[in-house]
C-alpha cells in the first residue's frame, strides 16, 4: 500500500509504534440519500490519500469493467456484498480503517435507502463527525434531512455537508450556494451542530483530498484537510467522570479491583468518588493497567480501579466523582429510533441495556412521533421501523443517567426484545421524570422515596390480588409470597380508594371477600390477563398457580442473573 511519507524519520519499529499510538482517532460516518455517492467518495478518499492495497486496487479495477464509472469504480472499495455490487447501492454498514501522518480514521459507510435507516443509526452511534452528501442536481432531499436530524440526535457535533456531483452542474457556484442556504435553514434548530459546507466531485476527485482549480470561487479546505484538522474527543474528556463497572477482579483475599472502561471524564489516585447505587463515598487508591499503575486516567482508557474502603460493588454499578453525580431515575423521557420490523408494543416489557447494566423496562407513553419531513410533532400510538419518537420509559430498578447531549455514554440505551433477543430501539435520554404524585429531584436520591426505588428493593410491583372467598388460600399465598421476600398484606376488608397507595408502595395486597368470587389481579396498568380459567380447588396447587402467574407477568421480578454481575 502506498502511504504518505512520515513527517519525521523513524529509526526503529518501536519508535514507529510510539508515533502511531500518539495519533488521535477520528470516527466518522457518511450519510445522505440514495445514489448521492457516499461509497464513491470514501473510495476516492482512500485512493487519493494512498490508503488502498495494491491487490485490492487490482481486484476493484477488474470488477469495474463495464460499470460506466471510469477505469476504477471507487464505490467497490466499500460495497463488498454481492447484492450491493449487483444493485449499485449500500445495504450494510461497511467500516474502513486508514491513517495519515497526522491522524487515524475509522469510516462507517452507511446506506442511504430509507428502509436501512437503522443501519445508519448503528454506524453513526460512535461517530464524532458525519459527512452528509447532497446531490448537486437534486438539492436537499427528505432522506438527507432524516440523516442530518439523526446525526444531530446522536450528538454528532460536526457535520460536513458535501455537495457532490458538481461536475454534472458545470461547477456552478449558484447551485452550491442555494443548497448551502437551504441546509443552513434546516440546521438552524440544532445549536450544537457545527456545519462545514464543501463542493466536491467524488468521481473526478475535486476538493476531496486536494483543492480543485475548477472551483476557484471556493476558498475553504479540501475535505481531507478538514478531516485532519477538526477537533475530536473533547466532549468525552470534558464530561463528568463515569466508570461503569464491568467486572469485579478478586484473584485472592488481598486484592479487590473494579475493571471497566472510563466512558467519560478523568480520575486521579486520591480523588473522592461515590459508588452507585449504594451512595458510599471513598477515595481512589490506585489505577492499574497492564503496563503499570497510573497517576491519572481518562476516557476512553480501560483500567482497574482499587478503592481505599471495602464497598459492595458489582457489575452494572457506577463510580463517579462526588462533585458531579448523575441523576438517579427509574422514570425518564427519551428520544428513540425504532429499529425493528415489529412495531413498539406499549403492553410489552423489554430489556434495557444501559452502560454495563441490563434491566427490565416498560415504555409507558409515546409523547409524540417526529415527521422527519416537516419536523412537526404528531400523535402516535406506536412506532414502526425507522420511526423517531419521544417516549417515557420506566425501569424496574433506578438507573444512573445523564442527558445525552451532556454525556453520550450514560445518556444512551438500547431496548431488547426478551423473546427474540433482537435490539428493537436505540434511545437517547433527555431528562429524568417524576412519578405521578411525587415531588422529587432527578439529580439526587434524597427526598421522597420513589415507586421505582421500592420496586428495586422489593423485587416486585404493586398489585391487588382478589381471591374470592377463599380465606385459607389467601393465608397460604401470603405465607408463600412473604417467604419469597415480598411485601404482602392480607386485607380482611377492602376499599378501592386504597389501590393507588398499594401501587405507589409496590405492595402486594391480597383480598378474600366472599362477595367477589372471581380470581383477578390488578395493577396500575389495569387488569392482568392470567390465562387461568379457574383456580385449582386444592389450596396448595392454587398457590403455585398464582405464583407462576405473578412471575410470568413480571409482577414478581425474576431472580438476578448472577452471570451478569458476578466477580472473579
Amino acid at each position: 500500500m502506498a502511504a504518505a511519507a512520515l513527517p519525521i524519520s523513524v529509526s526503529s519499529f518501536e519508535e514507529f509504534l510510539a508515533i502511531e499510538e500518539s495519533k488521535d482517532l477520528l470516527r466518522f460516518t457518511t450519510a445522505g440519500s440514495v445514489d448521492d455517492g457516499k461509497s464513491t467518495l470514501i473510495g476516492r478518499l482512500l485512493y487519493d490519500s494512498r490508503n488502498v492495497y495494491d491487490d485490492q486496487l487490482e481486484s476493484v479495477t477488474k470488477a469495474s469493467a463495464g460499470r460506466n464509472a471510469g477505469p476504477i469504480d471507487f464505490s467497490l472499495l466499500t460495497d463488498g456484498l454481492r447484492a450491493e455490487r449487483e444493485q449499485g447501492i449500500t445495504i450494510d454498514v461497511a467500516y474502513r480503517y486508514f491513517s495519515t501522518p497526522k491522524r487515524k480514521f475509522i469510516i462507517a459507510d452507511t446506506p442511504g435507502h430509507e428502509q436501512f435507516t437503522r443501519n445508519m443509526v448503528t454506524g453513526a452511534s460512535t461517530a464524532e463527525l458525519a459527512i452528509v452528501l447532497v446531490d448537486a442536481r437534486k438539492g436537499l432531499l427528505p432522506q438527507s434531512r432524516r440523516h442530518s436530524y439523526i446525526s444531530a440526535l446522536l450528538g454528532i457535533p460536526n457535520l460536513a455537508i458535501a455537495v457532490n456531483k458538481m461536475d454534472l452542474v458545470d461547477y456552478d457556484e449558484r447551485v452550491f450556494r442555494q443548497i448551502e442556504l437551504d441546509f443552513q435553514g434546516f440546521l438552524a434548530q440544532f445549536e450544537s451542530v457545527k456545519p462545514y459546507f464543501i463542493p466536491i466531485s467524488a468521481l473526478v476527485g475535486d476538493n476531496v483530498v486536494t483543492r480543485s482549480d475548477r472551483m476557484p470561487w471556493f476558498t475553504g479546505q479540501s475535505l481531507f484537510d478538514y478531516l485532519e484538522n477538526v477537533p475530536v474527543g473533547l466532549r468525552s474528556l470534558h464530561s463528568g467522570f463515569r466508570f461503569p463497572v464491568q467486572r469485579v477482579v478478586r484473584p485472592n483475599l488481598d486484592f479487590r479491583g473494579y475493571a471497566g472502561q472510563i466512558v467519560s471524564g478523568a480520575v486521579s489516585a486520591g480523588d473522592t468518588v461515590v459508588a452507585l447505587p449504594s451512595g458510599r463515598k471513598t477515595r481512589v487508591k490506585s489505577i492499574i493497567t497492564f503496563d503499570g499503575d497510573l497517576a491519572r486516567a481518562h476516557a476512553p482508557q480501560s483500567v482497574t480501579v482499587t478503592l481505599e474502603d471495602e464497598i459492595d460493588i458489582v457489575r452494572g454499578d457506577l463510580i463517579a466523582k462526588t462533585d458531579d453525580v448523575p441523576a438517579v431515575a427509574s422514570l425518564f423521557d427519551a428520544t428513540v429510533v425504532w429499529l425493528n420490523e415489529v412495531p413498539l408494543d406499549l403492553k410489552k416489557r423489554y430489556r434495557l441495556k444501559h452502560t454495563t447494566h441490563l434491566e427490565w423496562a416498560d415504555v409507558r407513553t409515546i409523547h409524540h412521533r417526529l415527521n422527519i419531513n416537516s419536523l412537526e410533532h404528531e400523535p402516535a400510538e406506536t412506532l414502526e421501523m425507522n420511526a423517531i419518537g419521544m417516549v417515557r420509559v420506566e425501569t424496574a430498578r433506578p438507573l444512573y443517567v445523564d442527558n445525552y447531549r451532556q454525556n453520550r455514554a450514560t445518556g444512551a440505551f438500547v431496548l431488547i426484545d426478551p423473546v427474540s433477543n433482537s435490539t428493537v430501539a436505540a434511545g437517547m435520554i433527555t431528562s429524568a421524570a417524576a412519578h405521578p404524585g411525587e415531588e422529587r429531584t432527578a439529580r439526587s436520591s434524597k427526598g421522597m422515596v420513589t415507586t421505582g426505588e421500592r420496586v428495586a428493593r422489593h423485587q416486585h410491583r404493586g398489585a391487588v390480588i382478589r381471591l374470592g372467598g377463599r380465606l385459607e388460600l389467601a393465608t397460604r399465598l401470603e405465607r408463600r409470597l412473604f417467604d419469597h421476600g415480598c411485601v404482602v398484606v392480607l386485607f380482611p376488608s377492602w376499599s378501592e380508594a386504597w389501590a393507588p397507595a398499594v401501587e405507589r408502595a409496590a405492595m402486594l395486597a391480597l383480598i378474600a371477600e366472599a362477595d367477589d368470587p372471581a380470581f383477578r389481579i390488578q395493577t396500575a396498568d389495569g387488569e392482568v390477563k392470567t390465562e387461568l380459567s379457574a383456580l385449582p380447588a386444592d389450596d396448595d396447587e392454587a398457590v403455585e398457580s398464582i405464583f407462576r402467574v405473578l412471575t410470568r407477568t413480571q409482577i414478581v421480578l425474576p431472580e438476578p442473573e448472577w452471570f451478569e454481575s458476578d466477580g472473579i
